[in-house]
């Protein structure tokens, strides 16, 4: 049958589907969550008889949402929620979207995958709102900005990315030297005269957290030239990132690091109240939570200066952020053992989130490297299943397992971007069909109820329909 009939056909019934439980959820006098049985059932239904979404506009019809609804993404409690309905997040980063779109050679890049992403059902990308006096610089000196790469790179991101209705997370500065980030601000620091020691003078130096914060003014209060939306007003931006994994080694007691997150969080959310604010961390247990240090990676994790529970308390800050790379953490060579540290990981992550955060946590970076020993691509889908079903788990409870970002996708054409953690679409069909498998799992729970409706309606299953019509 025609690709396109099928999509529409399956399109029609999945809406049809979720008007008919919208209804029954509606009549339900109690909130719940889906009980264990009913959503195992669901999810083997949706493994076995769901129409291959493996055409380049299945999952994205299926997300398709009219120009009403995109209204910003909200907090409450310990979930996200759009127009106060659930909102569960399956996305990726690709860092280098501005860079690229900045050369009107490699524009066309940043349209391709944002039609890919958006073709297995992905709706939230991470990527660089910096570029800190390097090749294509977006801030050439503190607070003197290329209006070309503003216009013609992040103006066109962001826009670009509305049309495929994909969100941004929109991280302001880096942690480590690629891109500018804190060692370039110490470096302009330097060249006033400033007595620097350290790159971590960064979080602590007043000067430097002035270039810091008047970078923040200009992204937060451009004026997108492409749409006429100031960025702080526009829903099509899902979060702003304080930094890109931020250590402060000089400090390991955390002291250092915790003030400067004190101080950002309150001065982004002082001009920015509506889009929500994350740190950007790892993850790493520090001082404040000892018990909690035996889920690090290694020892040396609780020594960089972050501490995820403390960080996190601070006011200001709407979601946690936390990091998986195995390979990079426990060892280069591909064991089981890495899949067993990435389950507990999110699972000590989710629970404290819960417990002690009340607040969604996003695993806003996760990947494995082709260059690892060991690497093959079964292994890559096993851990892509570990962590998007343990996400699942959490959803099912409705706990703070609030999604996930892969690290990273990459169109057609750009391998010798690859840092060895690239998946492109097109070449990695078993790997394409867990994403858009979990996309349309996700797609589901956000469409089923409103926040005050509930998972546990004892009535029988009104998508029964949409999991069997697999020769539509």
């Amino acid at each position: 049958m025609d690709t396109h009939k099928r999509i529409f056909g399956f399109k029609i019934i999945f809406f049809v589907s979720i008007f008919i439980l919208l209804n029954e959820c509606l009549k339900c006098s109690s909130f719940g969550v889906m009980d264990g049985d009913q959503w195992d059932t669901t999810a083997e239904e949706v493994d076995n008889h769901l129409p291959s979404s493996s055409s380049s506009q299945g999952a994205y019809e299926l997300n398709d949402v009219g120009e009403d609804e995109w209204q910003m993404v909200a907090r409450k409690g310990n979930q996200f929620v759009i127009n106060d309905q659930p909102f569960y997040v399956n996305g990726f980063n690709t860092y280098w979207l501005m860079v690229f779109a900045a050369d009107q050679s490699t524009r066309g890049k940043v349209t391709e995958v944002f039609q890919q992403a958006s073709s297995v059902g992905l709706t939230v990308c991470r990527t660089w709102a910096f570029n800190d006096g390097q090749w294509r610089a977006l801030q050439k000196s503190p607070g003197v900005y290329d209006e070309d790469v503003f216009k013609l790179a992040l103006d066109f991101v962001v826009s670009e990315a509305k049309k495929y209705k994909i969100r941004l997370i929109l991280s302001l500065t880096n942690n480590w030297d690629a891109y500018g980030g804190k060692a370039q601000y110490v470096k302009w620091g330097k060249a006033t005269g400033l007595n620097l020691t350290s790159d971590d003078d960064f979080f602590s130096h007043p000067t430097l957290r002035s270039y810091y914060k008047a970078h923040v003014k200009a992204v937060l209060n451009r004026v997108n030239t492409l749409t006429n939306i100031t960025y702080k007003d526009d829903p099509t931006i899902f979060a702003w990132e304080l930094m890109n994994e931020p250590r402060c080694t000089s400090d390991p007691s955390g002291d250092k690091l915790q003030s400067w997150i004190t101080d950002m969080a309150v001065y982004v959310k002082s001009m920015d109240a509506k889009h929500l604010v994350e740190i950007g961390l790892e993850g790493f247990y520090g001082p404040s939570a000892p018990d909690r240090a035996q889920f690090n990676p290694n020892s040396y994790a609780t020594q960089v200066g972050t501490d995820f529970i403390r960080n996190h308390q601070v006011l200001g800050v709407d979601f946690a952020s936390v990091h998986i790379y195995a390979d990079s953490w426990i060892s280069l060579t591909i064991s089981d053992s890495h899949i067993q540290f990435i389950k507990s990981w999110m699972e000590a992550h989710i629970e404290d989130a819960e417990r002690y955060l009340g607040m969604p946590v996003v695993f806003a970076e996760f990947g494995v490297s082709s260059k690892d020993p060991g690497y093959n691509t079964s292994f890559r889908d096993t851990m892509i299943n570990t962590v998007y079903k343990t996400l699942l788990n959490s959803t099912k409870r409705g706990g703070s397992g609030a999604g996930s970002l892969l690290w990273q996708i990459f169109p057609d054409g750009t391998d010798y971007m690859d840092d060895g953690y690239a998946i492109v679409l097109s070449k990695s069909p078993s790997t394409s069909n867990i994403i858009s498998l979990h996309s349309t799992r996700v797609a589901i729970f956000n469409s089923m109820c409103s926040w005050k409706c509930k998972w546990g309606c004892k009535k029988k299953n009104p998508l029964e329909a949409l999991f069997y019509h697999d020769d539509l």
